[in-house]
């Protein structure tokens, strides 16, 4: 379950590939914009401030998001990415940290790209931070007797999918895009106790909370916190630094 309170408490940091993603689509009048996994909807109502001419749609798999997303006038739908398909007047689609929570979604982005019209914008963001500390610690508590098989059926256990650049490129152009790539490492800086506990918690960790009850899950991020603390040491003045990889890609249908 997604908790949009959670997942704003680092809004600034988690903005910030939006609008990197967003600065590279240079559609000039679109007619149709669509943003999958809106979240609560406070990025889509940049996609209708930059468009304003254009008719803005939203799709998110929580009803909580979408409840949130609706609660600020987007027009948000309860729904799975795997089965939306763009309309003939979809010509800017956004889908921002969103596909690294879909297994096999290179091949929907392939069917995607091929049924968008000519001059259609695709604009996919995903974490490339699988490997990073904070993730491996996940996955070396998970893997304890105690949440192995429980953990293991969310599929907490193994890293997510996601392309590099160059593959996300390779992939959209043979599907028949004009492509450009890219990759960011943010390095956040964070403050408080748990600092990185608090950040994954809001993204990472939401399947963890899912499958646990609330003394399960507080025993969970007990053990997990202090490898956070040792992976990222706070500093001198009570800072954290967190290094997160973002991989980008906007493709334009030709």
């Amino acid at each position: 379950m997604w908790d949009p309170q959670q997942y704003l408490a680092f809004d600034d940091h988690r903005s910030r590939p939006f609008f990197d993603l967003l600065s590279r689509v240079t559609a000039a009048r679109p007619r149709e914009i669509v943003d999958l996994g809106c979240g609560p909807g406070h990025l889509t109502a940049v996609l209708a401030r930059r468009w304003p001419e254009a008719i803005v749609r939203a799709l998110d798999s929580s009803p909580e998001m979408v409840a949130a997303a609706r609660e600020r006038g987007i027009d948000a739908t309860l729904g799975a990415v795997q089965e939306w398909q763009p309309g003939p007047n979809t010509d800017v689609v956004v889908c921002n940290a969103v596909l690294h929570w879909v297994p096999g979604h290179p091949d929907l982005l392939v069917r995607w790209m091929r049924a968008l019209s000519s001059g259609a914008f695709l604009a996919v963001q995903v974490p490339g931070n699988f490997d990073a500390p904070s993730h491996r610690a996940i996955r070396r508590v998970a893997a304890r007797d105690e949440w192995r098989d429980r953990l293991g059926r969310a599929g907490i256990l193994e890293p997510r999918a996601v392309l590099d650049p160059a593959g996300y490129a390779d992939l959209l152009t043979a599907a028949g895009a004009a492509v450009d790539a890219w990759e960011t490492t943010y390095l956040q800086r964070l403050t408080g106790d748990d600092p990185v506990l608090e950040w994954v918690s809001g993204t990472a960790l939401r399947p963890v909370r899912g499958a646990l009850d609330d003394p399960r899950w507080r025993e969970f991020t007990a053990q997990l916190a202090p490898l956070l603390r040792s992976a990222y040491p706070r500093r001198a003045d009570g800072t954290t630094w967190l290094p997160f990889r973002r991989v980008f890609v906007v493709a334009r249908k030709r």
